[in-house]
């Protein structure tokens, strides 16, 4: 049996860190879903599409990576995509409290799925997808926070 991990989130836009919980991941389970959380009461930067696209441009020859958008719970997802793992990852003690409280109730609905924690590495900590479209919209550059493969220019919203 395959081991299936998925990493959901929004990825408004996708980071250099979300990459690395990605890569990181990969050498972990056979097959990585990144899911695309769609929620009604959200307004992202970026469409579905485009961070779909982004995601993919990050990792251009792994088979073993599936990108798909879904609404509803993680846990749902995880039980449809037969994926015994959930990864998250974690820049600082505030994200571990908020993901431990979800986790945590992810257990109790799920107990098949397993939450995996991974840190963020030291210099992807500071990275989030709200500062770098605060940047954007303020017409910084960003590409230091970006996966080299992305050119975010070609996804900006017109």
């Amino acid at each position: 049996m395959p081991r299936i991990a998925v990493f959901a989130g929004t990825f408004d836009p996708f980071t250099l860190g979300h990459q690395d919980i990605a890569q990181r991941g990969l050498a972990l389970y056979d097959k990585l879903v990144i899911a695309i959380g769609l929620n009604a009461l959200k307004h992202p930067f970026f469409s579905t599409e485009a961070r779909i696209a982004m995601i993919r441009d990050a990792f251009p020859n792994e088979p073993r990576l599936e990108v798909t958008a879904f609404d509803g719970l993680t846990t749902d997802l995880c039980q449809r995509l037969g994926a015994s793992f959930l990864l998250r990852g974690l820049r600082s003690a505030t994200d571990f409290d908020y993901e431990r409280t979800i986790a945590q109730a992810n257990r109790m609905i799920a107990p098949s799925v397993e939450t995996v924690f991974l840190m963020s590495r030291p210099e992807h900590a500071a990275i989030t997808s709200t500062v770098v479209r605060d940047l954007l919209s303020h017409g910084h550059e960003v590409r230091a926070f970006l996966p080299p493969e992305v050119d975010i220019m070609h996804y900006l919203p017109h």
